[in-house]
């Protein structure tokens, strides 16, 4: 079959086009508004970008009446935002902070879900009769893994009513929680975080498998690619600029002062 999105009908009882790009990462994005409310809310348009340094996005689809969402807003208001892990064991919550509810109310509070300041991220919320005061930016306590994010541009595409443009809000990682209990010989375990993705329709899919492959090739380049590692990246970068020997790994200025 072939069809063409908006012009011409695929023929199918369900639209097929989400359930083509599976599975994705859940953007489960906290935020705190001006005024000192919390929002978590579930985006199934999430991935990172890039790792050194590292940078996400997510697109949250702007309301029938061409509002931001209030994460959208909170995030370009205060500058910052939170990642948390949705995981198989929060998936009833994460479901519960999906729903469309009064930018006043809090989602942590409506789902449930107890709260953890972030180290770095904060707010300046106004106060009633005391002015201005500075509130950390809350996670979810029982997600294993939570990333602390900072703006840093918002691109708008456009979308045909009702629902309208999109926002893609891309974030600077600023700091990693990681909780040590998902970890394996040092190494973060899905089969002990069990996170879960968004797949087409209304399924989603529960990730407790993994398996390796390794690319033809010794370029370190390409490894430090793979791994993420901003270590190797920098290292490499050195190598080529002179300033660490390839064969010891010891930098040359430190070489040049022990010989």
């Amino acid at each position: 079959m072939f069809y063409e999105p908006g012009i011409t009908d695929h023929g199918l009882p369900n639209d097929p086009f989400k359930a083509c790009v599976i599975p994705r990462p859940i953007g489960w994005i906290s935020t705190l508004s001006q005024n000192g409310t919390a929002n978590l809310a579930p985006y199934s348009q999430f991935n990172n970008l890039t790792f050194d340094p590292p940078y996400v996005m997510f697109s949250a689809n702007q309301t029938p009446t061409t509002g931001q969402k209030d994460t959208v807003r909170n995030v370009e208001s205060t500058g910052v935002f939170c990642w948390n892990l949705a995981t198989y064991e929060l998936r009833e919550h994460v479901n519960l902070t999906a729903e469309g509810v009064g930018s006043e109310i809090d989602e942590f509070e409506h789902a449930g879900l107890e709260k953890e300041d972030a180290r770095l991220n904060s707010v300046a919320v106004r106060t009633k009769g005391k002015g201005m005061e500075r509130m950390q930016v809350p996670m979810v306590k029982r997600s294993p893994i939570k990333f602390e994010c900072t703006h840093y541009s918002t691109l708008r595409l456009p979308g045909n009513p009702p629902m309208g443009s999109v926002d893609v809000v891309i974030g600077r990682v600023i700091g990693i929680h990681i909780d040590e209990r998902v970890l394996t010989d040092r190494r973060i375990d899905v089969r002990k975080t069990v996170p879960i993705a968004r797949c087409g329709y209304y399924e989603y899919a529960a990730v407790r498998e993994v398996f390796e492959m390794m690319i033809p090739g010794d370029d370190p380049a390409r490894f430090a690619g793979l791994e993420g590692s901003s270590k190797g990246n920098r290292k490499i970068w050195d190598e080529m600029n002179g300033e660490v020997d390839a064969g010891t790994g010891v930098g040359a200025q430190e070489g040049k002062a022990d010989g």
